[in-house]
């Protein structure tokens, strides 16, 4: 639904709610579905608010991964620990990409060939040790659980293993894996003909592993997440605030008894029919920018 401006042109531009027209609150899109859907002559004829709330945020989560594309960006500095935690609303990550003194990003790889797995600690024999406090007695309090290393041996030989300094022109290149022969690789996978570094997403820690060639540098973490981190980010855009209806009532007739099929069915296609018109308008497609890029197909040279 559609609302007049009553900000003043002072208010809006002294303010910091800039561009947040282009939004409606998820609290309001609640409020509109049950204007326009729910009563006695409707299509639902009665239902609480907080279920209502909770189909709409299922359904912004679930429009935030494929439609919204609700991708956020950190920069942060790859620390001596070549570790970094993610944020707290992460979901999966877009992309990793360093940034040069120029301010041009790189993308970074992940490591496909390491990781950094839980290593409980061991005896000789190969038993686990639940002698925490080396005092030859496993009865002491909290001596019956697993205890584990800070970091597996696979993470620190990865981590430490610290790669000659390469010019970019170099035959060996400066990633995880450490083939330094000319010749042997032919062959090799794109990732690896590179000399921006690796990295890799370890999900159960929660943290960003980086190579060891990227330390100190600027990084930038490209990721998705659901839209449900904050108040303020709890917000649909315009171009899919139809979507959003859409998905709220077909989920709310779905799980209903005694529903009719054909109106799950009616709502299903138009749940679907809505979502693509979405992502089509929110794809952002400009007539001359598709021109530009078909104009830079007829060079034979690219930069």
């Amino acid at each position: 639904m559609a609302y007049p401006i009553t900000t003043t042109d002072s208010a809006y531009y002294s303010g910091t709610d800039l561009g947040n027209y282009q939004f409606t609150s998820l609290d309001e899109v609640i409020t509109q579905f049950i204007i326009a859907y729910v009563g006695e002559d409707k299509i639902i004829s009665k239902i609480k608010r907080t279920d209502v709330a909770f189909h709409a945020a299922r359904g912004l989560q679930e429009l935030s991964f494929d439609t919204f594309k609700s991708v956020k960006a950190f920069e942060l500095t790859v620390p001596s620990t070549l570790i970094l935690p993610l944020p707290k609303d992460y979901v999966n990550y877009v992309k990793v990409v360093s940034v040069d003194s120029a301010g041009i990003e790189h993308i970074i790889y992940p490591a496909i060939k390491t990781s950094n797995p839980q290593a409980p600690n061991q005896n000789a024999d190969g038993t686990f040790d639940f002698d925490h406090n080396n005092d030859g007695d496993t009865d002491d309090a909290g001596e019956d659980t697993l205890q584990f290393a800070a970091n597996s041996t696979t993470w620190d030989n990865f981590s430490t293993n610290t790669p000659a300094e390469l010019q970019q022109n170099d035959f060996d290149y400066d990633d995880e894996i450490f083939d330094d022969n000319q010749g042997q690789r032919y062959g090799i996978d794109p990732q690896h003909a590179q000399v921006n570094g690796s990295y890799y997403i370890d999900e159960l820690n929660g943290n960003l592993h980086f190579s060891s060639n990227l330390n100190g540098k600027k990084i930038i973490l490209k990721y998705i997440s659901d839209s449900l981190g904050s108040t303020s980010e709890m917000k649909v855009h315009k171009f899919a605030e139809e979507a959003m209806y859409k998905y709220i009532a077909h989920a709310i007739l779905a799980t209903r008894a005694n529903t009719p099929e054909y109106l799950v069915q009616r709502f299903k296609r138009e749940a679907f029919a809505a979502k693509r018109q979405a992502k089509l308008r929110l794809s952002n497609i400009k007539l001359e920018e598709i021109t530009q890029i078909l104009r830079g197909k007829s060079k034979h040279i690219k930069h």
